[in-house]
């Protein structure tokens, strides 16, 4: 259990100014529909990570170093999954061709339903938690086998899921092929029909729905506090909707940031494991006793891990991006040489 005391007022003053923000952030998108310029779209994503930053510091002064440091570490770990919650995102507005101008307010509801989902989760985790200590047990498999699924399954099968769902549907229901702005459903040729949108909804709110079953047990590894574990959360989805406009087209291209969050995930189970088996009060288990010779992974040490992994990840990622971009080009535009023997130059076979 946590050794620290968040006080009340501290927490219901967060969550009204938290409200008031997410708040403000829905008014912009309803009043001013519109496609954010990089500029706007880098201001508003160092606005949140600032404001994210300035919430910890509070968290260090009203509660303490480990309040503060459980609340950074919880922060990064969401914020990297709801990265890659980003990139199916991407999946979706392109496979289903949402316009553009559409794109912010069908980003926005996604945003709400991932709030909601995890908001849900988190009661009922600290509700399990509270009642039965041998509920990390299953959430650190669950994360292990997720954190397996993510390093070994490729991209294409959120791609294949989608493609599914569009068959299951358009067999079932009648759906246009044109958007009819934020309709979901409309008329046409007299007859009521649904639009696209119904369907990209269905999608976003599917895959809020999983990535919430993963992001709830992974922080719950790092805090047993629900309001730093909801905090963290809603820190990590503000900007979303703006990073997407920022670096939507080259998350595809962060090859290994799976590999990275698929490590934390790893990590984070094992933690929770550890922490069950020293909890320990399964009768097949030890005779139902502690394990305490088990290790006890502290804050500092996990924060410590997930910056690294992810540091590394993208940074790994983005010296492939660039070695190819250097060198892919040049050898593809090269004139073959009938009189030598062509040896393909090393980055280009490596792809």
């Amino acid at each position: 259990m946590s050794d620290f005391v968040i006080p009340a007022w501290f927490e219901i003053t967060s969550l009204i100014v938290l409200s008031l923000i997410l708040i403000f952030d829905l008014l912009l998108v309803v009043r001013r529909p519109h496609v954010p310029s990089p500029r706007e779209s880098a201001l508003w994503v160092g606005f949140y990570v600032a404001l994210a930053l300035v919430f910890a510091g509070l968290m260090f002064a009203v509660a303490g170093p480990n309040a503060g440091g459980e609340f950074i570490a919880g922060w990064l770990t969401e914020y990297s999954l709801s990265i890659d919650n980003l990139f199916v995102f991407v999946i979706i507005m392109a496979q289903f061709a949402v316009p553009k101008k559409m794109q912010q307010e069908v980003l926005m509801i996604g945003i709400i339903l991932a709030l909601l989902f995890r908001g849900i989760f988190i009661l009922l985790g600290a509700t399990l938690i509270e009642n039965f200590s041998w509920i990390f047990y299953l959430f650190g498999l669950f994360l292990l086998i997720t954190a397996a699924q993510q390093a070994f399954s490729g991209r294409e099968d959120d791609e294949a899921r989608e493609n599914a769902l569009i068959r299951f549907l358009r067999k079932r229901i009648a759906i246009t092929d044109d958007y009819h702005g934020m309709k979901i459903r409309t008329v046409v040729d007299g007859k009521k029909v649904f639009t696209p949108l119904l369907i990209v909804l269905i999608a976003i709110g599917t895959t809020d729905l999983i990535f919430a079953l993963d992001s709830i047990p992974a922080i719950f590894g790092i805090t047993q506090s629900p309001f730093i574990v909801f905090t963290a959360n809603v820190f990590a989805l503000m900007g979303l909707r703006q990073l997407y406009f920022l670096l939507g087209h080259l998350v595809d291209k962060l090859e290994y940031l799976k590999y990275g969050i698929a490590f934390i995930l790893a990590f984070i189970g094992v933690k929770l494991v550890f922490h069950a088996m020293h909890e320990n009060e399964l009768p097949f288990i030890n005779g139902g006793q502690h394990i305490e010779w088990v290790p006890d992974i502290d804050t500092w040490t996990s924060l410590g891990v997930i910056i690294g992994a992810m540091a590394l990840a993208v940074a790994a990622s983005l010296i492939k991006l660039r070695i190819e971009q250097r060198y892919l080009p040049t050898a593809l535009s090269a004139p073959a040489d009938d009189d030598e023997e062509q040896v393909p130059s090393g980055p280009p076979a490596a792809q």
